[in-house]
């Protein structure tokens, strides 16, 4: 499709979707994002939607500089998923037995953990780092001293509202009916305390006064309040790495106790709320993606829909224009209130026919109907990535 510039903006602003059709809200955040004396440029993506300070769904590349809200509350969020060497064929008509057994081993919601997960305990999941990365602990913000046990306890819980563990399908191709697990999450309460804290930090800052949005206050290079955010910040994203570690090794042994035959592929993993280092056009940038993936050429990466429409397996093109990024998701297109305000029980319950999950009052909020078309996020941004597979789920998890 190609990107159309937004008007108006000192910053080029490059957009992935119709912008008449992007919400007034998030085209008031994006001209904001646009003025700031910072930016570099922006990439909006096609799922992109009204956010806290900045939209979600955009990608900011930063000179000397960057805005917590372009980053989000749940820093790191994410995706990982895993091909198995399972078929349609494989799997029980009923699976309610398996999606009780998930919501046994991983907990879901507010729940977390009687214990810390012992990673040596758990099968499948990677050894390395894990003394180091709890001693930096003590290097964090001092006012989050007393989360450590909770952010312990939390470490291999999903949590809830757009978070989910699924048991999906491959459609089409030759692996036709190829079983994959999929899991979104991302740094649980710790992330958000920390994310914060420093956006509080930094609204407080001289340099901030006069913006167009103070949710938009930004760290400058060079200063302890940016080092201590990035410090802050890189513990988090690899909290919320090693937390979707954790889910999916459980999650593999969920199936193989039930299957002990199954085999499983390399898994992929990938951010979408975080920040990178990177370089384009000559200029060292600081890249937030908050709604985003990393696009990379060759990148793996993935990209789901909603709980009964299904996902995406991706490869990144690598287009300079958008940062090398694509969006996370389909998008919501409207709030959680409105969902709730618009639909039943009953219209859930049609929307996620054939998918064995939760399909009560609490989870309206998360129905097909309140996210955009995922196919036509799709068609937006095929200069952006190709599809590697495109997944149905079967089973799905919600908190």
């Amino acid at each position: 499709m190609g990107f159309t510039p937004l008007a108006g903006t000192r910053a080029p602003v490059r957009v992935w979707t119709d912008p008449y059709a992007i919400e007034a809200q998030a085209a008031r955040q994006l001209r904001n994002i646009g003025a700031l004396p910072w930016v570099q440029g922006v990439a909006v993506m096609p799922d992109v939607h009204f956010g806290k300070g900045a939209t979600v769904g955009s990608v900011i590349a930063m000179r000397q500089a960057v805005s917590p809200a372009a980053v989000g509350v749940d820093i790191g969020c994410g995706m990982s998923a895993v091909r198995t060497s399972l078929t349609a064929a494989d799997l029980p008509d009923d699976l309610g037995p398996l999606r009780s057994a998930i919501e046994a081993a991983i907990p879901v919601g507010f729940a977390m953990r009687d214990h810390a997960v012992d990673p040596r305990r758990v099968r499948g999941l990677e050894q390395a780092g894990w003394d180091d990365f709890w001693r930096r602990f003590a290097t964090l913000d001092r006012r989050v001293a007393q989360l450590e046990t909770r952010a312990q306890r939390q470490l291999g819980t999903l949590g809830g509202g757009n978070h989910f563990i699924e048991v999906c399908l491959e459609q089409g191709g030759a692996d036709d009916g190829r079983v994959w697990l999929m899991l979104h999450s991302g740094s649980r309460n710790i992330g958000k305390e920390l994310a914060e804290r420093h956006m509080a930090v930094a609204r407080g800052l001289p340099h901030n006064v006069d913006l167009p949005d103070r949710d938009l206050a930004v760290f400058l290079a060079g200063t302890p309040e940016m080092d201590a955010y990035r410090r802050d910040l890189w513990w988090a994203q690899e909290y919320a790495r090693r937390n979707r570690a954790v889910m999916l090794a459980l999650l593999g042994q969920v199936v193989r106790d039930a299957f002990p035959r199954v085999g499983y592929d390399e898994p992929i993993s990938c951010h979408h709320n975080y920040v990178a280092e990177e370089r384009y056009d000559g200029v060292d940038v600081l890249v937030t993606r908050k709604g985003a993936i990393r696009a990379g050429a060759g990148d793996l990466g993935i990209i789901p829909g909603s709980m009964g429409t299904g996902s995406y397996i991706v490869r990144g093109r690598g287009n300079p224009d958008a940062y090398c990024s694509a969006s996370h998701g389909a998008g919501r297109r409207m709030s959680r209130g409105q969902a709730k305000r618009t639909f039943s029980t009953d219209d859930l319950a049609a929307q996620t026919a054939g998918v064995e999950c939760r399909k009560d009052a609490g989870v309206v909020d998360e129905i097909p109907g309140a996210y955009k078309d995922i196919t036509e996020v799709m068609a937006q941004q095929e200069d952006l990535v190709e599809v590697v597979a495109h997944l149905k789920q079967v089973v799905c998890v919600k908190g």
